[in-house]
C-alpha cells in the first residue's frame, strides 16, 4: 500500500507526512501543530526507544524507531513549509559530520583505540563550537536534556578545562556538605533556600556519577524501576492478607519490603536429580 506515496518506505513516509499537513484536506490535528507542540512527542519517543531497548523487545524497538523516526520527518516537513530547510537536507547534515567525525573511517587518520577516538571526537567537536559566537566550555549542552543528564554534561565540560575534584572523595566530602546545608535550611524553614539547597545536593550527586563512570539517569531509572517492582511485591503480599497498603502501617510494609528484597536478592534454587 505504501508504495503508492513514493518509490521507497522513506519516501513514503514524507509524502504521507506533507499530505497530513496540507492545509487542502489533511489532517486539521496536524496542520495545527508547530515545532514546539510537537517538541513534547519527540522526546517522549526518544524515551519510549530507550525503553524498547531496555526490555529486549526488538519487536518493540523496530516499532519505537519508526515512531522516532516519524518525529525527524514532522519537524523537516514543517521547516520545508517556512522554506529553512527539508528531510534531505537534516539527512545530508548528519552524513556529512559523521564522515567529518571519523577520518580514521574515511580519511587517513589512524586511531587506535575507542578511548583515542572519544578524544578525538571531542576535540573535533570543539573546533566545531569554536566557529560559534558562544565560546564557553559548556556551549551546545542542551537545555530540553533530562536534568540529571545536563548535570553530568555541564560537568565533564568543566572538568576539561580543569574545573573539576581531583577524586571521588572531593566529591564525597561535598556531598556531606551540601546534605548539611540542607538540613540548615530546612530549618530555616525558607522553601525557597530548602529547594536550592536541594538542587546543590542532586546537582553533586550527579557529579559523583561522572566520577564513578556512572549514567546518573540510567542510574536513578533503575532505582525507579527497582522501587517499583519492590513495592508492587509489597502491595502483592498485602493483597494475599486481604489488606491494602491504606489498611496496614509502615511497620507491616517495611517488614513486607525486606521480604521481598531478600527474595530477589536469595541464589537460584539448583536444580536437583531426582
Amino acid at each position: 500500500m505504501i508504495e503508492t506515496f513514493g518509490p521507497t518506505p522513506i519516501d513514503a513516509l514524507r509524502e504521507i507526512m506533507r499530505r497530513l499537513r496540507d492545509p487542502k484536506g489533511g489532517c486539521p490535528w496536524d496542520i495545527e501543530q508547530s515545532f514546539e507542540t510537537i517538541a513534547p512527542y519527540t522526546i517522549e519517543e526518544a524515551y519510549e526507544v530507550a525503553d524498547a531497548i531496555r526490555s529486549g523487545n526488538r519487536e518493540a524497538l523496530r516499532g519505537e524507531l519508526g515512531d522516532l523516526l516519524l518525529q525527524a520527518v514532522y519537524h523537516s516537513q514543517m521547516a520545508a513549509e517556512e522554506g529553512s530547510f527539508d528531510f534531505d537536507d537534516v539527512a545530508r547534515g548528519i552524513a556529512e559530520k559523521m564522515v567529518r567525525r571519523h577520518p580514521h573511517v574515511f580519511g587517513d587518520t589512524e586511531i587506535g583505540s575507542a578511548e583515542e577516538q572519544t578524544r578525538h571526537w571531542e576535540e573535533v567537536k570543539q573546533a566545531e563550537r569554536a566557529k560559534e559566537t558562544d565560546d564557553s566550555a559548556l556551549a551546545g549542552v542542551a537545555l530540553a536534556l533530562p536534568s540529571l543528564m545536563r548535570a553530568q554534561k555541564l560537568q565533564r565540560r568543566a572538568a576539561r578545562v580543569g574545573f573539576d575534584w581531583p577524586d571521588h572523595a572531593g566529591v564525597l566530602d561535598k556531598i556531606v556538605e551540601e546534605a548539611g546545608e540542607v538540613a540548615e535550611a530546612q530549618a530555616r524553614g525558607d522553601a525557597a533556600d530548602i529547594a536550592e539547597e536541594y538542587g546543590d545536593l542532586l546537582f553533586v550527586v550527579a557529579v559523583l556519577g561522572q566520577h564513578l563512570d556512572v549514567d546518573a539517569e540510567e542510574a536513578l531509572a533503575s532505582a525507579n524501576r527497582k522501587f517499583e517492582r519492590r513495592f508492587r511485591g509489597v502491595e502483592d503480599r498485602l493483597a494475599a492478607l486481604g489488606k491494602r497498603p491504606q489498611d496496614s502501617d509502615l511497620e507491616e510494609m517495611d517488614a513486607l519490603w525486606d521480604a521481598v528484597k531478600a527474595e530477589e536478592k536469595a541464589p537460584p534454587a539448583e536444580a536437583t536429580d531426582k
